[in-house]
């Protein structure tokens, strides 16, 4: 039997079963895997990759209909014949080759979507673990509460309240496999006649899979305040997709101002909506913890979708719709029919872990953590000459850099390259033809201090030719107000 040898992307722009579905497809057609050879079942499959059975499904599923794979009753499924494939693709050794030389070239990388996980708990994780499965629960291994289990959401509405400040009954959560998976839920219960406002530089990948669901998308360009709200009642949308406490990737905090100016066009006409999408609330270095805007909300405006990602592991593929009042109804119409997609078990595993109070010790451990990566980055970009300004700095696991020469994003990540560091454009993240100034993104979670150290040095040594003038025009100021960019142009 095939053993699948795959490492996941959980924040990429492709979902879990595209991935694997590309990953087998790639693998048949190179002949990695022969014909006739049988695959692990769907159940081992899910097994090994740390995925919901229905994504391994899913992925199967597509690979049945393209005629790469077949099921065999009662025996499992098995590579089609098919030894033509095996060079429909142009120099295939060569691809690969390149592809190992792209990945291997890199000595460090800044990703932004990382996270650290050499503090994982994987010692309470296991015990939990046994726990769980040692108590003979036969319940758990039924289908549950389609909105997740009880309990897991009364932790989840506890800790939001303390943390977030905002208000929910759990009756008002819906737990689900991923925030693509309470997209296409949120779709069913609002139907897809709506048009969706979305900052920019934004989230691509939540743009991407509204785009998919239906959805008409436009973008609203942001202040150093976060969406222009004028903006965006011209635009004519009537759902707005914003992340208030940490605007990704841009790092701005929406000030109380700007929130109250944006519940009022929410409230100003019926069926207007926003989506907070509060991902990484939990990483916040100066000053207490941004509020939510939900929080704020007397009128049952806000959709709030929160998520254990980052505050745990992607691989954990748990996060959570918070629903006002106004769409339970509707819920309650649709979205019954649709079976939780997080495993009970798992879900029983986090309850404990935040009842017991590890979730609370793991935050607070991670938040030092991060910041000491943060400090250590932030430290030696500061030693860089040429640096016109770096912003983003007061939360999250990224910060920006722009630089006072006019060299362009490629031409930086290329320098980068050289010295095999790998970082990011701002670019990337533009849902539209504006254009905007030169921008790095530089992620810092998944790396250690130490190479964070030695890779800002080589970035120094490649980036820092700076002149005395551009040292001059450097801006390396703590206030946000300050250091965000004004991408109004104003």
């Amino acid at each position: 039997m095939y053993e699948i040898m795959l490492s996941l992307d959980g924040e990429g722009t492709k979902s879990l079963y595209e991935q694997i579905y590309e990953y087998l497809k790639d693998e048949i057609r190179r002949g990695k895997i022969p014909c006739g050879e049988k695959l692990p079942s769907t159940r081992m499959l899910a097994e090994q990759l740390d995925v919901s059975r229905s994504t391994a499904q899913m992925a199967y599923e597509q690979l049945l209909s393209e005629g790469y794979i077949e099921s065999v009753p009662y025996k499992g499924y098995f590579v089609c014949e098919m030894d033509e494939l095996y060079h429909l693709d142009s120099a295939p050794a060569m691809s690969e080759e390149n592809e190992i030389t792209e990945t291997n070239q890199y000595r460090y990388d800044f990703t932004p979507n990382g996270i650290d996980l050499e503090h994982f708990p994987y010692a309470t994780w296991r015990k939990l673990s046994r726990e769980v499965l040692q108590d003979d629960q036969k319940e758990l291994f039924h289908l549950g509460d389609p909105k997740g289990e009880y309990a897991l959401r009364k932790a989840i509405s506890i800790y939001l309240y303390q943390a977030r400040g905002v208000n929910a009954q759990p009756s008002q959560i819906i737990i689900g496999a991923g925030n693509d998976y309470l997209q296409m839920l949120l779709s069913r219960m609002l139907g897809t006649e709506h048009r969706i406002a979305m900052e920019t530089p934004g989230y691509r990948h939540a743009y991407d899979i509204f785009q998919r669901l239906g959805y008409e998308c436009c973008t609203v360009s942001m202040d150093r305040y976060g969406m222009d709200v004028d903006e965006l009642q011209e635009s004519g949308a009537d759902i707005a997709y914003v992340m208030p406490s940490h605007q990704y990737p841009m790092g701005i905090v929406m000030p109380v101002r700007r929130r109250q100016e944006l519940l009022q066009w929410a409230a100003r006409k019926e069926g207007r909506y926003i989506i907070e999408d509060d991902y990484d609330s939990e990483f916040r270095y100066v000053g207490k913890p941004i509020p939510s805007l939900q929080g704020s909300d007397v009128c049952q405006k806000v959709i709030y979708i929160g998520t254990f990602s980052k505050s745990i592991t992607p691989s954990l593929r748990i996060s959570y719709l918070v629903l006002p009042a106004g769409l339970l109804e509707r819920y309650e119409q649709v979205g019954r029919s649709f079976s939780c997609t997080v495993s009970r078990t798992d879900q029983k595993m986090l309850q404990l872990f935040m009842e017991r109070g590890y979730f609370e010790r793991h935050l607070n451990k991670m938040r030092a953590l991060y910041k000491n990566k943060h400090d250590t980055l932030l430290a030696e970009l500061r030693q860089m000459k040429g640096i016109k300004k770096i912003f983003g700095e007061r939360s999250g696991v990224h910060l920006l850099v722009q630089m006072a020469d006019q060299r362009t994003e490629q031409e930086l990540i290329a320098c980068a390259g050289q010295v095999g560091i790998r970082v990011y454009p701002l670019s990337e993240y533009c849902l539209d033809d504006r254009e905007y100034e030169t921008t790095i993104i530089l992620g810092y979670a998944a790396m250690k201090e130490e190479e964070i150290h030695t890779a800002a040095g080589l970035l120094i040594r490649s980036w820092g030719e700076g002149t005395a003038a551009d040292a001059e025009r450097t801006q390396l100021r703590p206030d946000d107000k300050q250091c965000c960019v004004d991408w109004s142009g104003q």
